[in-house]
């Protein structure tokens, strides 16, 4: 269980922006330090609550070829995603870091949270980006995802804790909240201040 974690040197990196409000409860739990790990996914032309691949704060990018290839996306439509979220993630990595020391994840313990798992492919991004960067144990807690997306992540990791697991296509994380709200880059701003 993650309270196993209580009290350790373990780091808690929400992904923005819904994220952050659930990482910094489960900090606060385990009494862990709670930062930001800036991944953002690469939404469709025409749906921006959907997304093709994802962007990590240090440019890794993963891509879902299989769902470019069957929308039909071309070279220059994906190019044109990933240089608008390259700048996405830029601009967050400053606005929500700004002033802070890079992240020390080298053989460390690290608890990714975010509101839950679609697709799997942002956390995929962020996965690598925690490799690259030696992290020595990683372990995904989300509060909901697609069965399809644990199996994605399941094999890159040391444990996933997700209570609500659902097996529906296709799957909004926002359709297993009671009450849903996107959360303002002020409001994420507002959660790493006071934690």
């Amino acid at each position: 269980m993650l309270r196993d974690y209580k009290d350790s040197d373990a780091i808690v990196l929400g992904i923005p922006a819904g994220g952050i409000p659930i990482a910094s409860i489960i900090g606060k739990k385990l009494n862990l330090t709670l930062d930001v790990l800036v991944v953002s996914k690469i939404t469709l032309p025409w749906n921006r609550e959907a997304g093709y691949g994802a962007v990590a704060f240090d440019g890794t990018i993963k891509l879902n070829q299989e769902l470019i290839d069957s929308l039909g996306l071309s070279g220059e439509e994906v190019e044109a995603g990933i240089r608008e979220t390259l700048k996405k993630v830029k601009k967050r990595v400053h606005i929500f870091r700004k002033g802070k020391p890079p992240l020390k994840l080298k053989k460390r313990t690290i608890i990714v949270v975010d509101d839950g798992l679609a697709s799997g492919y942002t956390m995929l991004t962020a996965l690598e980006a925690l490799k690259k960067a030696g992290a020595a144990k990683i372990i995904v807690a989300v509060p909901t995802a697609n069965l399809n997306a644990i199996k994605r992540i399941e094999d890159k990791v040391d444990l996933v804790y997700s209570p609500n697991i659902r097996q529906t296509y296709p799957y909004a994380v926002a359709d297993a909240y009671k009450h849903w709200s996107d959360v303002s880059e002020k409001e994420v701003r507002r959660i790493l201040q006071n934690s």
